[in-house]
């Protein structure tokens, strides 16, 4: 794979979470932080959409009886919520950091542009997108492939509990093996379930290749960007 000088990374808002039910935990965060922040120092160029199960999850609240629109909308404003959590703990730590949203909220964050948020990225700044597409019935996976797509990024990151992608649920199947390197076809012929069907198919249609890693494994982040033996990459 070429060398890697943008990435697109997507974290869920359960990894805010940590341990607790609920919210954030700071133990948790700073890790994180300081992750982006070592990658940031290498001088990559990074984006980052972030989930909102953490606060509101809109499939549930659809399961509940709430309408699925409105479901959705609600866990948009989620993910906005935990991009300005994001921001702050990065800006305290001396990281630049922009918020740009696809729900267009005044005084909060800059809507979405894509020219703008390629122009934040080359002059040094993290730029974090909240509001999902923008759209109800997409997953923030799909966001993930969006804005990886729309920014050229070199390699989207999908940070998860497990270091990589299985041959079945580790957590239930000890047994289960972990893959280095998977295609695309791979994936779907394998039934594996890395990323929503929609956002599997914008990252295989758009050339861009996915790296699945573990978010709480240290320097697991940084090891991914420098190429070096780490989780999952599923390429064409």
């Amino acid at each position: 794979m070429a060398a890697i000088t943008r990435i697109l990374l997507k974290l869920s808002g359960e990894a805010l979470m940590g341990p607790d039910a609920f919210g954030y935990h700071g133990e948790t965060m700073a890790g994180i932080v300081a992750q982006i922040k070592d990658v940031v120092e290498l001088g990559t160029e990074v984006g980052i959409v972030v989930g909102g199960g953490n606060l509101f999850r809109g499939a549930t609240g659809a399961l509940a009886g709430m309408d699925r629109a409105t479901a959705d909308s609600m866990g948009m404003l989620a993910t906005v919520m935990n991009a300005l959590a994001l921001k702050d703990a990065l800006m305290a730590v001396g990281v630049p950091v922009r918020v740009q949203t696809a729900v267009t909220i005044a005084h909060v964050g800059e809507a979405f542009e894509r020219d703008r948020a390629v122009r934040h990225l080359e002059a040094g700044r993290v730029v974090i997108f909240g509001g999902g597409t923008g759209n109800p019935f997409f997953t923030t996976d799909t966001a993930a492939a969006l804005r990886g797509a729309e920014i050229g990024a070199d390699l989207l990151l999908k940070a998860t509990k497990v270091d990589g992608v299985y041959s079945a649920d580790p957590m239930k199947h000890p047994q289960a093996t972990r893959y280095e390197r998977l295609t695309f076809d791979e994936a779907i012929a394998r039934q594996l379930g890395v990323l929503d069907t929609a956002a599997f198919a914008l990252c295989r249609d758009q050339k861009l290749p996915l790296a699945v890693f573990s978010i709480f494994k240290p320097g697991a982040l940084k090891r991914v960007v420098l190429g070096e033996p780490e989780g999952t990459l599923v390429v064409l």
